[in-house]
């Protein structure tokens, strides 16, 4: 049974104003603590001196104003699907917000202003946001690769994967939020109406506000899927094959690269696409080369138009320079792609190998740099130290899509591409995973030494503010008017360790 937290009987907080109903929806039951002290990384854990379930957004409104109002400030963290690697949901000797435990729904509208769109809570996850807009036809056009995370959790970040190029992240495809600010204040927002929380809040880290809704595009949603993956030897090749494919007009719905080293399976927890020959094919190549690269490419179609789409593709992949009898090809469900990682996931769960730490290193690297990247990373860290298995992404990005009035930053460089980089390990034990840490973190001082202006994607190595001014850059000032604006007593989100 759960242990209700009774706000007199702590000093910390005998002199906060909260309501009954409040108070009763705080706990400290070692349940509650425990679950909301950890994180999908299973490397770094805060406790809280209690969490909080709400049941309406009225609920976190009066919980933030209490600590707002108050003498003496709590920090609070709104936790989603608990899918961070380092804490960043978490708050110490403050109060973690289950955000799960509302129920603010999904609703599928059209206006003529906006076309379709889905109102969406903060704490649904991505998977009930397809599921449910599938009902009507459609879906969202920007994407995870693994759906079990919440609304809230992704647009404080940014939202990625293979379909940024053509779409823009996530945050990049909303219409209007809801949040709740570091007063208490609950403010609907958007390009036209308190824009300047808008955009903060959009890649904010979730120092602005707590996202309770989103108002999210919309458009037709395909039935089929022709997946596609394609085997390079040449690292250079590859990266050129892989921006020729963002630049075509009209041309493919999803464009990812990975690395396959002698060490790592072909198949991975991303997803089992190749058969038990194909892997066997490709792992004899990776192992007699040391390395390859894989480009994986997914047209949308429906039922009607199978064959228009294999020509659209064959003539598509007739200007690729792939390795000859290395391309290879399935058909799914436009669910059953979006949703791979989960598939993979339930098997891992049920083998006790995916509830283990997970020191992951997400970054986007300059196209400029990309090359150097490679050679210094991937073949002379990576491959030759060999702590993990991966999966290891590489995959390129357009800059257009990108809304820099957001807070989520990017390169600074003036170039029109720039590549996501996701190290996503899985470590056997903690002893394992603090080895993997540190050499993300020798990846880190490589990149600095020979002046790659990496930005970190979901940042997690930042232990200084100068650390932070120069990840933000020209985005600083701005970015602590608004923490001065929305959060001046430095409530939200202190596992980011930003202020």
């Amino acid at each position: 049974m759960l242990t209700k937290f009774t706000p007199w009987r702590n000093t910390s907080f005998s002199s906060l104003p909260l309501p009954l109903e409040i108070a009763t929806k705080l706990y400290v039951d070692s349940t509650s603590i425990k679950t909301a002290s950890s994180d999908f990384g299973k490397l770094f854990q805060e406790t809280p001196f209690a969490v909080f379930y709400p049941s309406t957004v009225s609920d976190i409104v009066h919980l933030v104003k209490s600590s707002y109002t108050s003498s003496s400030p709590f920090k609070i963290a709104a936790r989603g699907h608990g899918h961070s690697i380092d804490g960043q949901a978490m708050a110490k000797d403050g109060v973690v917000v289950e955000m799960t435990s509302l129920s603010g729904g999904i609703k599928v509208s059209w206006s003529d202003y906006l076309g379709f769109y889905a109102d969406v809570g903060g704490e649904q996850l991505w998977i009930d946001v397809l599921r449910t807009t599938l009902d009507h036809g459609l879906a969202p056009v920007s994407w995870t690769d693994y759906l079990y995370l919440t609304i809230g959790g992704t647009l404080s970040n940014a939202g990625i994967s293979g379909q940024t190029f053509l779409h823009g992240p996530q945050i990049s495809n909303v219409h209007e939020l809801d949040v709740i600010t570091g007063k208490g204040d609950f403010m609907t927002c958007s390009k036209n109406m308190n824009s300047e929380l808008f955009y903060g809040v959009l890649g904010g880290l979730g120092q602005f506000g707590i996202i309770t809704r989103a108002r999210i595009v919309l458009d037709k949603a395909p039935t089929r899927v022709k997946w596609v993956r394609m085997i390079y030897e040449d690292f250079d090749i590859f990266t050129k094959d892989q921006e020729h494919l963002i630049s075509i007009n009209h041309g493919l719905n999803y464009v990812e690269g990975s690395i396959i080293m002698k060490k790592s399976p072909a198949n991975n927890w991303r997803s089992s696409f190749f058969s038990i020959l194909d892997e066997e094919k490709v792992n004899s190549l990776a192992s007699t080369c040391g390395v390859v690269y894989c480009l994986e490419v997914v047209k949308y179609y429906d039922e009607f138009s199978v064959q228009p789409i294999n020509e659209e593709l064959d003539d598509i992949f007739k200007d690729l320079s792939f390795k000859t009898g290395f391309i290879f090809k399935k058909d799914v469900s436009y669910v059953d792609f979006l949703n791979r990682v989960r598939i993979e996931e339930l098997k891992l769960q049920c083998k006790g190998l995916w509830d283990v730490p997970h020191p992951w290193l997400n970054l986007f690297v300059p196209k400029s740099g990309i090359l150097e990247f490679n050679q210094h990373v991937f073949v002379d860290i990576i491959q030759k130290e060999a702590k993990s298995s991966g999966p290891f992404l590489v995959y390129p990005m357009k800059r257009t899509r990108w809304d820099d009035r957001m807070s989520a930053t990017i390169p600074d460089e003036d170039e029109d591409v720039f590549y996501t980089i996701g190290l996503l390990h899985s470590a056997r034990n903690t002893e394992d995973g603090k080895i993997i840490d540190d050499q993300n973190k020798k990846i880190l001082n490589v990149c600095a030494e020979i002046g790659i202006e990496i930005k970190q994607y979901l940042p997690r190595y930042y232990t200084t503010k100068e650390e932070w001014i120069k990840h933000f850059g020209a985005k600083w000032s701005l970015f602590e008017e608004r923490k001065a604006k929305y959060d001046p007593k430095l409530i939200l989100s202190p596992g980011q360790r930003i202020f």
